[in-house]
C-alpha cells in the first residue's frame, strides 16, 4: 500500500530506487535526477533489431526477491502495488484485494484481472541492447523489483493494447498517466542502458518539451 501511495504522488516526480543485493552492504548512492528532456538526451540512439528475439529468453515469473514467502515475482508486484490487501492463501493464491490501474484510472478488486507489465517490454528491450545481455542478466530485468517503476499492475486490456510497443506508437488512454509513463520509460531504459531508435525518441521529445516540461527522473543504473 505504501508503495502504491508514493507511486502515485504526482505525474511531476518519478522514484526509481535500486536496491543492493546485500543486506549488509553500505547505503546506495543518491540517484541521479534530472528533467526529462535532459534525460532523454542521456539515452543513446541506434536502430533496433529484434533478430532472434522469443519471450522464453527472459525467465519470468522468478522467485522474487523474498525466496521465503512462497510468491512469485508477479505475485510480490501485486502485494506491493496493492491498495487494499489481499488474502494470501496456501502457494500465494490472492483473494480480495483492490488495485488501481494508473494506465486507465480503473479500480480493479480482483487479482487475475491484472497484468504486470514490463515499463520496456521485453521484446522492446531486447532490440534495444538486451540481446547481447546474459541469460542471467536478462532473467534480472524481467523480474526487477529494483526499482519500483519496472513492473506495474495494470488491467489486462491496457496491457494488451500496448503490447511491445514504444511510446511512438502507444501512451497510456488516460491522459493524466502519460507525462509519469514518459518519465518512467526513459527512467527504465536509463536504469539498463538501453537504447532508443529515432522515432521513440522523436515521441519522447515532444513529451518532454511540450506538456511533460516539468517532469523530474530519478534513476539509478542496474546492478
Amino acid at each position: 500500500m505504501i508503495k502504491n501511495l508514493v507511486r502515485g504522488f504526482g505525474a511531476l516526480s518519478l522514484a526509481l530506487v535500486s536496491l543492493l543485493p546485500s543486506a549488509a552492504a553500505q547505503a546506495a548512492p543518491a540517484p541521479e535526477v534530472t528533467t526529462l528532456a535532459d534525460a532523454v538526451g542521456l539515452v543513446t540512439v541506434t536502430e533496433e533489431d529484434r533478430t532472434g528475439y522469443t519471450r522464453s529468453k527472459f525467465k519470468h515469473w522468478n522467485g522474487g526477491d523474498d525466496a521465503g514467502d512462497g510468491c512469485n515475482t508477479r505475485n510480490e508486484v501485486l502485494l506491493a502495488e496493492a491498495v487494499v490487501a489481499p488474502t494470501v492463501e496456501p502457494g500465494c493464491k490472492l483473494t480480495g484485494g483492490t488495485w488501481i490501474s494508473y494506465y486507465d484510472g480503473q479500480e480493479v478488486t480482483r487479482a487475475g484481472a491484472l497484468d504486470i507489465d514490463h515499463m520496456v517490454p521485453l521484446a522492446e528491450a531486447w532490440d534495444s541492447g538486451a540481446s547481447a545481455w546474459t541469460p542471467a542478466r536478462r532473467e534480472a530485468y524481467a523480474n526487477d523489483q529494483g526499482a519500483d517503476i519496472s513492473l506495474i499492475a495494470v488491467t489486462a486490456r491496457t496491457n494488451r493494447s500496448k503490447s511491445d510497443q514504444d511510446p511512438a506508437d502507444w501512451m497510456p488512454p488516460s491522459p493524466e498517466a502519460q507525462c509519469r509513463y514518459a518519465g518512467e520509460w526513459v527512467s527504465t531504459k536509463l536504469r539498463w542502458q538501453l537504447t532508443a531508435d529515432d522515432r521513440e525518441l522523436e515521441a519522447l521529445k515532444v513529451f518532454a518539451e511540450g506538456p511533460c516540461e516539468d517532469t523530474v527522473v530519478r534513476y539509478r543504473l542496474a546492478d
